[in-house]
């Protein structure tokens, strides 16, 4: 991760909405460690301050007209990389564009209120402050810059004599490091729980997109579901952390409402400690790519119960926040390239 300049962190402001850009620039510009130095109503606008101004964060809008905001981070990120938080209506059409925006190289991604703009934006601006300067630490030049390796080849899962879980967290750099481990899981894997920092609705479309390259099933998770083999479950971005409990031999998903931890919801750490207690030893987690530490506690609480652990090397992450929590926490037996994490997960809960 970068350290952040000793002075504020220049922010370039895109929306087509007058009103949208007056809110933000106002809301952003109370903080002392942050300078709204631009703002910009469409990509052509914003292309020149772009090169002009050469800020130190972007926020983005995904809907605009003449351009598109995915197809314009793709132009900008090749010339002028710049940590960018995407600021937007998840409407049906931009939850995809979204995605795509996030695979693309976009650090964060904000819903803007689908009704009360006016009276809800301004009770946002606090944690959009903070997710720009969180933003404004990362080295986005990393996502063009990493080159991950073939995967290594894993074997069929053997039945193992008692149920066995896979968790995994990931989040900044995590649509790309997942799209690219799930493909190598069996069919016939243990089943999967997932924690991918994203707003409401994007994972269903993420969980849609990971379910097309993956000979396993991946869909959103629900509550009560059952977590089975050959299935992975994404949890649901927004309102609620997503859990694992022990039902008999089996285990299930349970949706909980809770505060923000490690200012997400859902958390890794609130999953990982679910998994810790529900599977014990016969559960194996892996902790990716993402700022801060979410996760870190939680895979700690895993190896403690008997379970396995590692976590994605620096080398191969884009952001070695979460993961090195971990590591300095002694959370992971293992520290390892991404494309090693599949065959080690996939051999810890083999047969016993």
């Amino acid at each position: 991760m970068n350290a952040l300049p000793n002075r504020p962190v220049r922010v370039l402001v895109i929306d087509d909405s007058a009103l949208v850009r007056k809110v933000l620039a106002d809301g952003l510009s109370r903080d002392p460690e942050i300078e709204v130095v631009g703002q910009a109503n469409d990509p052509y606008r914003a292309r020149d301050l772009l090169v002009d101004l050469r800020p130190d964060v972007v926020t983005l809008d995904v809907e605009m007209p003449r351009m598109d905001g995915v197809t314009f981070l793709k132009q900008y990120m090749r010339a002028i990389p710049t940590p960018t938080v995407m600021i937007s209506s998840f409407t049906q059409q931009g939850k995809g564009v979204t995605l795509e925006a996030l695979a693309a190289g976009a650090v964060d991604a904000i819903a803007k209120p689908s009704i009360g703009l006016v009276d809800q934006l301004p009770n946002m601006l606090s944690d959009i402050c903070r997710r720009v300067k969180d933003a404004a630490r990362v080295d986005v030049s990393r996502f063009g810059r990493i080159r991950l390796r073939p995967l290594e080849k894993v074997a069929p899962v053997v039945e193992a004599a008692c149920p066995k879980l896979i968790a995994i967290g990931a989040s900044t750099g995590g649509v790309e490091a997942l799209s690219h481990i799930m493909p190598a899981f069996p069919a016939n894997s243990s089943g999967i729980v997932v924690v991918q920092h994203m707003p409401a609705g994007v994972t269903s479309k993420f969980a849609e997109r990971l379910n097309g390259m993956s000979a396993m099933r991946v869909k959103e998770a629900e509550d009560g579901e059952r977590v089975c083999k050959g299935l992975v479950l994404v949890a649901p971005g927004g309102a609620k952390h997503m859990t694992v409990v022990r039902s008999g031999c089996d285990y299930r998903i349970v949706l909980v409402d809770g505060p923000e931890v490690n200012f997400s919801r859902p958390a890794v750490d609130v999953l990982f400690n679910s998994v810790a207690q529900a599977a014990g030893r016969h559960a194996a987690a892996a902790l990716l790519t993402g700022m801060g530490r979410d996760g870190a506690e939680g895979l700690l609480a895993i190896r403690n119960a008997g379970g396995r652990t590692f976590v994605q090397d620096e080398e191969t992450s884009v952001v070695y926040g979460m993961p090195k929590a971990a590591s300095d926490l002694g959370a992971a037996e293992a520290v390892v390239a991404l494309q090693k994490i599949p065959g080690l997960l996939t051999r810890a809960i083999k047969r016993d």
